[in-house]
This record gives C-alpha cells, structure tokens and sequence, in this order.
C-alpha cells in the first residue's frame, strides 16, 4: 500500500466528506453501475486509508439516498429513479423562477456583464459544437443568475440541487440541435434580463428547465430499459 494518502484533510475537510463527494461524482457521472456493491475494503486499498471515513462517507451517501444499505450483504449503488428527476426539476423550476426574479430586480453592472460574459462564451462553444465546454458553461450560466440575487441565503439554498440537476442535464445536450437550440434558449432568458422583463424571464426559465426535464428524462428511461 502507497505511504500517501489521496486526501489532505487539513486543506480540504474531513476525510469523510471528501471521500463523500469522491464517491458521488463517481455515483452521479456513473462510474458506478446501478446495484453495483461498493467494497469497503477495496476502497481502503484503493484510496489508502482506513475505513472509518469510508463508512463515514457511505452513511452520507444513503442519507442523500444515492446507495442502500442491506444488512448482511453490503452497500449498493442506486442513482436515481425516474421520481427523483422529476422531483428535482420540478423543485428547480419554482426556485429558479424565483430566483431569475429577485435578480433582475437586484442586478447590478458588475453581474449584468458576467451574465453577458458567460452567455458570449456559450455561444462560442457551441459554434464549435463543444459539448462538454457547453455543459460547464450552463452551469455557470444558472450559478451566475443565483448570485446576481445577491442572497447568501437563496445561493444555499440552490445549492445542493444545482449539483445534482448540473450532473444530470449533461444527458440533455447530446445532440448539436440541442445545442443549438438550448443556445437560443440561453439567449431569450438573457435578453429578458438586459430588458429588465421579470414575467417573461421566468416564463423562459420554467420553459428552458421543462425541456431539458424531458430531454434528461428520456435518457434514464432509456438507461433503465438496459
């Protein structure tokens, strides 16, 4: 076994939660199949470390309900479930839809051109028909409308969902019309923003998060069909 750890706890937090968010991602950019069972013991020689923090990590995980724990027989990997999406993009729809409206209310000049920025960028990449450079950039795009709002609060509060949502739209923009027809998408909820036009940007926002629902959910359809 290596004489180093992965992680260094002092920098990045607890051992735990790192190897938390480490076996997420893997979970969420599936890495992992569904019902896989994550060995303890292979991950301690794997990541050199000793499985308390494993275990740590593994409880957080079935809290966040993205493994099972069965007694007697170990701990499986689940992902998500058609619900879970909906779920989740139902409650993003009304939060982002809240959130577009108290930033454009609340937007100054030093967000209105990060927006713009952002937004520039996107369409260059899509030009080049980047996909992966797309995804980033639309996460950023909806991160940088939280924190026009200006709200510590409000930015927790999207927080933890905009992760989840951000790994999974990556299944929505599988085709370059997608692209460019998420780009158009980007572009009305952009300029209903310079316009300062709050009822017609939140009716885009609920419009563009709808579609890409649809999108995202006929991806996991097709995965459970597998």
């Amino acid at each position: 076994m290596p004489s180093h750890s992965l992680f260094e706890p002092a920098k990045n937090g607890s051992l735990g939660s790192q190897i938390f968010v480490l076996l997420r991602d893997r979970i969420l950019n599936e890495e992992y199949d569904k019902g896989q069972k994550l060995n303890e013991l292979a991950l301690v020689r794997e990541l050199n470390i000793s499985r308390t923090p494993i275990r740590e990590a593994l409880k957080q995980l079935e809290l966040e309900g993205l493994v099972e724990s069965i007694p007697n027989k170990g701990v499986f990997v689940k992902g998500f479930s058609p619900r879970d999406i909906d779920d989740m993009f139902e409650i993003r729809k009304e939060l982002e839809s809240l959130a577009i409206g108290m930033a454009i209310e609340r937007m100054d000049d030093i967000h209105l051109a990060k927006i713009k920025e952002v937004f520039e960028l996107m369409e260059f990449y899509t030009n080049k028909h980047d996909k992966d450079k797309v995804n980033d950039l639309n996460i950023l795009y909806h991160e940088t409308i939280y924190r026009a709002t200006q709200s510590t609060y409000f930015e927790q509060l999207l927080k933890d969902i905009h992760y989840y949502v951000s790994v999974t739209t990556r299944h929505s923009l599988t085709n370059v019309k997608r692209l460019d027809s998420a780009l158009e998408e980007h572009r009305k909820i952009y300029e209903e923003i310079m316009d300062g036009d709050i009822d017609g940007a939140k009716h885009s926002i609920r419009e563009h998060i709808t579609k890409t629902q649809m999108l995202v959910r006929k991806y996991y359809a097709s995965k459970n069909q597998e």
